[in-house]
């Protein structure tokens, strides 16, 4: 039996072949899933915005597009020899609607391209993907580039030195998510971990002599290192693809994913407030960095 028995692709809204429809149907016949395909679009346009009225013509031309495209997805992915559904979802609120069909399916993975928003407007408005990434109860699959349909190399991005996944049990989440893609694409799991060595030069360590500070920086690098390990061991993951990296998260996974050529980053998302929240998570940021995609698992996360 697959990894997954059923997942749920948000479809490119101009309903062109994309990454995520690859993605997804790669998925969907290497587990033997069933794959539910929903575009989420735009209401029929009004004519006159002062008279809120709908032109019918127009409204059946714009109808009529999409039922076909409909009929025509069910057809080529039935050649594929995949058990599917195709339905169009005319909504002003996306996201209301993405969330429940994750309600109402239970896909074991979601499944959407990466929309790059520029900088600016993420400033004064949360993106789309970034809300699935907080508000998503099942893993979130986003992707961005593929250089293969089925993902050649996965990594598992963890934190085991942070007493806040240790808690939820984020960690253990992001490796048993990281380690079913792994599995059901008969390819490696790397485990990476970017520690941060910066409390041992804050303002809150002893300053009286550099060597001090070396020592307890020395210290600090074993402890997460031990940390580090406990957890690699825990799930029987082999030296060699176990991978500790001094530096702050972003940058490093952006490199590993470069040197290693990983197709998938497993990170976890964790619900954040206040300016957190208008920060934003790692796994955030990531999205719109690191190459690749990226599949989030969140804190907590249930259907």
């Amino acid at each position: 039996m697959g990894q997954y028995q059923r997942l749920l692709l948000v479809a490119d809204p101009t309903l062109h072949q994309s990454a995520a429809m690859m993605r997804a149907i790669a998925l969907a016949k290497a587990s033997g899933a069933a794959l539910d395909v929903r575009a989420f679009v735009e209401p029929v346009p009004v004519t006159h915005v002062w008279e809120e009225r709908i032109d019918e013509v127009d409204a059946q031309r714009y109808q009529r597009r999409y039922r076909r495209w409909v009929a025509d997805e069910v057809e080529q992915l039935n050649a594929h020899g995949l058990d599917v559904t195709v339905d169009v979802v005319f909504t002003s609120h996306p996201l209301l609607d993405i969330l429940k069909s994750v309600k109402a399916l239970k896909p074991d993975l979601l499944i959407k391209d990466v929309t790059l928003e520029p900088a600016l407007k993420r400033v004064f408005i949360t993106p789309l993907d970034c809300h699935l990434l907080r508000e998503c109860p099942v893993p979130v699959h986003l992707v961005n580039q593929i250089r293969y349909a089925l993902p050649h190399r996965v990594v598992a991005a963890v934190d085991p030195f942070d007493p806040g996944t240790q808690i939820s049990g984020l960690n253990d989440a992001i490796i048993q998510t990281a380690n079913a893609l792994a599995l059901q694409c008969d390819v490696p799991l790397h485990l990476l971990y970017a520690y941060d060595l910066s409390a041992a030069f804050n303002g809150d360590a002893p300053m009286d002599t550099g060597g001090w500070n070396e020592d307890f920086a020395s210290e600090l690098r074993e402890s997460q290192h031990q940390t580090f390990v406990a957890l690699a061991d825990r799930h029987g993951v082999p030296a060699e693809r176990r991978h500790f990296v001094m530096g702050h998260p972003v940058p490093v996974i952006t490199e590993f994913v470069e040197q290693y050529l990983a197709d998938v980053v497993v990170m976890g998302s964790v619900h954040r407030v206040g300016i957190d929240r208008l920060i934003g998570s790692t796994t955030e940021r990531a999205l719109y960095s690191v190459p690749g995609s990226i599949l989030a698992v969140r804190q907590g996360g249930t259907v």
